[in-house]
């Protein structure tokens, strides 16, 4: 991949984790990359000036201005020379000041004027990473179209172990190149203008009595980011979404229901018409044969229960059996491993185009996290691993990757 003529603002803020950037900063160059260092005065105290300005062949900026010859130092250029801003690493604290405005510092001043897309790398302990204050200002840089490179797990500069390590430099490098591969193919604002698409999204709860269910832990958060996101680009979405505590995306028309049957039936209303059908809900398989009236009593019950089951329709088999010409149906595949094999046998018996596959033993993956790390398997051609994101930058790579091999012909 190349970065070849592209401007990149590298941010550096006080985190052990600055040493990486010495090897981002070559990786970004070898790509071709014009590379320009903003790094706070604390960041100096863990890598030098000296040591950046060598890789780069350009005076590293920290202060507003020159104090040998008075030279203004303008964060207003910077913003306007860039293509892209990449804060590696970010500290906790410069992610606060990001939320809040507060512009103390050259970098701050910078991220405040920047007219490019923001990309940040978290640094930081376990603790701090996972503070309610930390996660509630990442949500909220996210929300305002900052891409967030999430932190990996492993060991940390305190001894502990845990998430919080700022991603490897190889994977930011190659992501940034991602993105501007993609955005040369035209993944932008409004690439799916006027297009009807279709998401399922959150569990079903399938019904034992008045008050009990089978279910499963799906928070829906998957699916409605990729609401979110088509909708973004100019899609009219429908989501039929299944129990969630989510509030409905901006832009959306959102069908709530709560069993597998009600959801087959809302997505035939609408499945005709769309161009393109997300099948992220995790279906429950089984529903009980029969629910009893009102609240079954445990003393009638004796000291065990049976239930006797029968399967769920397969929504994304039964759409995909109903496709038209030109439709698009994208499957996920929730499994334990990583078998490519398995999700190419899924896809095959569903009628799918691509399947996303993820492992619930990939730590941050599955049901009930912010995060996400995902597989996406082709009919024909090699699988695209993606390394552990948040939801909503998931949702961006498959959308993605629709419009490039699928939404285009």
């Amino acid at each position: 991949m190349s970065l070849q003529g592209k401007h990149i603002v590298l941010g550096i803020t006080g985190s052990i984790a600055a040493y990486k950037s010495a090897t981002l900063i070559r990786l970004l160059i070898k790509m071709g990359a014009e590379v320009q260092v903003v790094i706070t005065p604390s960041g100096k105290e863990f890598i030098t000036p000296l040591t950046l300005s060598t890789l780069t062949q350009k005076p590293v900026v920290s202060e507003f201005f020159d104090r040998r010859d008075g030279s203004w130092h303008s964060h207003v250029s910077l913003g306007l020379w860039a293509d892209l801003m990449l804060i590696a690493p970010a500290s906790a604290a410069t992610l606060a000041k990001m939320v809040t405005g507060v512009a103390d510092n050259m970098l701050l001043t910078t991220y405040l004027s920047m007219k490019a897309p923001v990309w940040v790398a978290p640094a930081m302990d376990l603790d701090m990473y996972r503070h309610p204050a930390t996660q509630s200002n990442l949500q909220t840089l996210r929300e305002r179209g900052v891409h967030v490179v999430e932190p990996g797990d492993g060991f940390l500069a305190s001894g502990l172990e845990g998430k919080g390590r700022m991603e490897e430099p190889e994977q930011i490098a190659q992501a940034v190149a991602q993105h501007f591969e993609a955005e040369a193919q035209g993944c932008k604002e409004n690439s799916l203008a006027e297009m009807e698409v279709l998401i399922t999204a959150g569990p079903t709860y399938e019904p034992i009595d008045a008050v009990r269910f089978i279910g499963n832990y799906s928070s829906g958060r998957m699916g409605y980011a990729l609401a979110a996101e088509c909708a973004r680009r100019g899609a009219q979405v429908h989501l039929v979404s299944g129990p969630s505590s989510l509030p409905d995306p901006q832009g959306v028309h959102v069908e709530r229901v709560s069993t597998a049957c009600e959801m087959l039936a809302a997505c035939q209303k609408v499945s005709n018409s769309c161009r393109l059908a997300i099948f992220s809900a995790a279906v429950a398989d089984y529903r009980p044969e029969h629910k009893a009236e009102g609240k079954m009593k445990r003393e009638s019950t004796g000291a065990s229960m049976s239930l006797s089951l029968v399967k769920n329709p397969d929504i994304a088999a039964t759409l995909g059996a109903e496709k038209k010409e030109k439709q698009i149906m994208v499957g996920f595949a929730l499994e334990t491993s990583s078998d490519y094999e398995e999700a190419r046998r899924k896809m095959a018996r569903k009628g799918m185009d691509l399947m996303v596959l993820n492992s619930i033993n990939d730590r941050g993956a599955g049901f009930g996290t912010p995060t996400n790390k995902v597989t996406l398997i082709p009919q024909e051609g090699e699988p695209l691993e993606c390394s552990l994101k948040s939801k909503e930058e998931v949702a961006k790579d498959i959308l993605n990757y629709l419009t490039n091999h699928y939404l285009q012909q």
